[in-house]
């Protein structure tokens, strides 16, 4: 099969929970051997768990994307586990809270959304890069949404990061395009996880309003990023570079 990766390395940041946690039991049932990584440890190790028990290969290295050396510190790591890295999805990513209009922003919650969101998958794709550039090639996915295609309210900091996460993604795919380097972004609609918990409990029918906004009449699931992701990375998507893949089961088009 086409989107085969048996013998690939793969890195997943924010691979803890929802969209990375499901991503990485993807590219493990793909065949890659799996790096998994986040903040949060216990979490990260239960993914490893969940790839073992379904007789798959990872490995969980904590790490904040948000500083430069534990990035390096990560990616070392990868190597020295595998002896490559072919694969990564960077999809570490918060919300941002509280949900509140523009004007009424603490900087210190603004600041810290974009650089998890923005800066660090920046800091992700410059050492990913580095290594891939110098070892053959390789395909970056990085996580954006919905929200970097349009605007919204009560989250001016999360919209921003993620119009960032398309440029970046852009600029990089242009600049490695002749490197063997393929860089794309997923963009998902409304996906319910542990981070989105906050906008479902807004109000009591949240989630049901989430529902009717969308043509399918449902929310889209970890399982279908995670596909797409693998997708992307794979030989299946051997021209692709320097798109935004829309998984809004049609909000946009509307």
């Amino acid at each position: 099969m086409a989107d085969n990766l048996g013998g690939k390395v793969a890195l997943v940041t924010g691979g803890a929970s929802g969209i990375g946690q499901a991503t990485a039991q993807a590219f493990a049932r793909a065949g890659a051997r799996v790096v998994v990584s986040d903040i949060n440890a216990a979490g990260g190790e239960e993914t490893v768990r969940a790839i073992e028990r379904a007789k798959g290969i990872a490995t969980f290295v904590r790490a904040d994307v948000t500083r430069e050396s534990e990035v390096v510190a990560l990616i070392d790591r990868v190597v020295a586990a595998y002896g490559q890295l072919d694969c990564a999805h960077n999809n570490a990513g918060i919300l941002g809270t509280p949900m509140v209009q523009m004007a009424d922003y603490e900087e210190e919650t603004w600041d810290r959304v974009i650089a998890v969101n923005l800066k660090g998958v920046w800091l992700c794709m410059k050492h990913e890069l580095r290594h891939m550039s110098r070892h053959g090639g390789g395909s970056i996915v990085n996580t954006a949404s919905v929200a970097g295609l349009i605007g919204g309210r009560f989250g001016a900091a999360y919209y921003a990061s993620k119009h960032g996460v398309i440029g970046l993604t852009k600029a990089a795919a242009v600049e490695y395009a002749q490197q063997s380097i393929r860089i794309n972004a997923v963009c998902p609609g409304f996906i319910p996880t542990p981070m989105t918990e906050p906008v479902l409990g807004m109000s009591d029918d949240a989630e049901a309003r989430q529902r009717e906004r969308n043509p399918m009449g449902r929310l889209g699931t970890p399982e279908d990023v995670a596909e797409a992701v693998v997708w992307l990375c794979s030989d299946s998507a051997a021209f692709m570079t320097g798109h935004g893949l829309v998984m809004d089961g049609g909000l946009v088009a509307q």
